[in-house]
């Protein structure tokens, strides 16, 4: 794990879910600003995630293998899934569904530090 890019993710994460909140009570549809948005928070968690697996296999990393490689994939599925809902729900909640994503993505990563530093 990268501590500061898991602080990048957590607050990159929260002000994308942040302007997927105003767009969607500005009732308005995905827009191409925050499918890019989604695009560049998935490739900082695939970043992420090649970097836990990597130190997994070295033989470094937390007592919880399985749960840590689990957080891992479950987080990778998120901004793509919420990206594809998202332009398929062509009113106010397609957003709405993007800021869930957006908030699961801190809160999985906040959970992934736990597991690494052996805390919970």
């Amino acid at each position: 794990m990268i501590p500061a890019l898991a602080a990048v993710l957590i607050g990159g994460s929260l002000l994308l879910a942040a302007l997927c909140v105003i767009t969607a009570v500005r009732d308005r549809p995905m827009g191409m600003v925050l499918l890019i948005g989604l695009g560049v928070l998935e490739l900082g968690v695939l970043a992420q995630a090649v970097t836990g697996i990597v130190h997994v296999a070295g033989g470094e990393g937390p007592p919880e293998t399985a749960t840590f490689i689990g957080y891992l994939v479950a987080m990778i599925v998120i901004p793509p899934a919420a990206a594809v809902w998202s332009l398929a729900e062509r009113t106010r909640w397609g957003p709405a569904v993007a800021a869930v994503a957006c908030f699961a993505v801190p809160v999985m990563t906040g959970r992934l530090l736990q597991i690494w530093q052996g805390t919970a």
